[in-house]
């Protein structure tokens, strides 16, 4: 069943990287934003309660597809790439065993605790 997940989020990563590939933005900006989500990561810096809340506000699939949408109704092609940014990078650290946070640590993750 692992292999099964693993392969569903690396085709939704696909997904993802088509979805860019319909903007109107070169390949490098995909590359370079690709990891900018971990940003969310800075919130263990006030604690495990604030940092899980930020990291997993920046790594959920619904909050990507919503930027997505309002980008497409509003026309907003910015909010289109952030969407697709957040949506391929919760998919390729899902890909990779790192699921949304729980508040006891960054280690322990709805997906099971990280480096088991």
């Amino acid at each position: 069943m692992k292999t099964t997940l693993k392969l569903e989020e690396a085709m939704m990563l696909v997904l993802g990287i088509y979805l860019f590939s319909l903007l109107d933005y070169a390949w490098w900006w995909f590359l370079v934003l690709i990891l900018t989500p971990d940003i969310g990561m800075l919130g263990y810096l006030f604690g495990n309660r604030v940092g899980a809340f930020s990291y997993n506000l920046f790594h959920h699939k619904g909050v990507a597809i919503l930027v997505y949408l309002a980008g497409i109704y509003f026309s907003i092609p910015l909010c289109q790439l952030i969407g697709i940014i957040l949506f391929s990078h919760a998919s390729f650290d899902r890909m990779l065993g790192y699921g949304l946070k729980y508040d006891k640590g960054f280690k322990f993750t709805h997906l099971g605790e990280i480096g088991t």
